[in-house]
């Protein structure tokens, strides 16, 4: 069973910025395709960014595009959610996912196979 395991949450004021860090426990993530999803409270989860398994396509939900941004760090094997400019509306629990295939893109949707358990995010003054 994969565990996958967020860090790096918690309060901020808005304009400012959080790291998010995917792990999983013991092993890579080398061998996954990657994605981010956020839910608030009452409101659906949404997709918020996801890697492609080979690391060629990155995809971001429009609400988030150009404030987040995400990449592999190849040397601890981690999956990272760099979040600048943040706005109170992006308060919510974010949850990182793994899916084993798509290589090539990967979907905004909860299709994914595994999942964390989740950390919150709030930006509030």
């Amino acid at each position: 069973q994969l565990q996958l395991v967020e860090s790096g949450g918690g309060l901020v004021q808005p304009g400012g910025s959080l790291r998010l860090s995917c792990a999983r426990s013991g092993f890579t993530l080398d061998d996954y395709a990657i994605a981010w999803f956020r839910q608030a409270p009452g409101k659906e989860r949404e997709g918020v960014s996801c890697i492609s398994k080979s690391g060629g396509s990155i995809d971001y939900a429009r609400s988030v595009k150009g404030r987040f941004t995400a990449w592999r760090d190849l040397v601890n094997r981690t999956v990272i959610l760099q979040m600048n400019n943040l706005k109170p509306e992006d308060t919510a629990v974010y949850y990182c996912a793994a899916h084993y295939e798509y290589y090539y893109r990967c979907p905004l949707t909860p299709v994914y196979d595994y999942w964390g358990q989740g950390i919150q995010v709030t930006v509030s003054s």
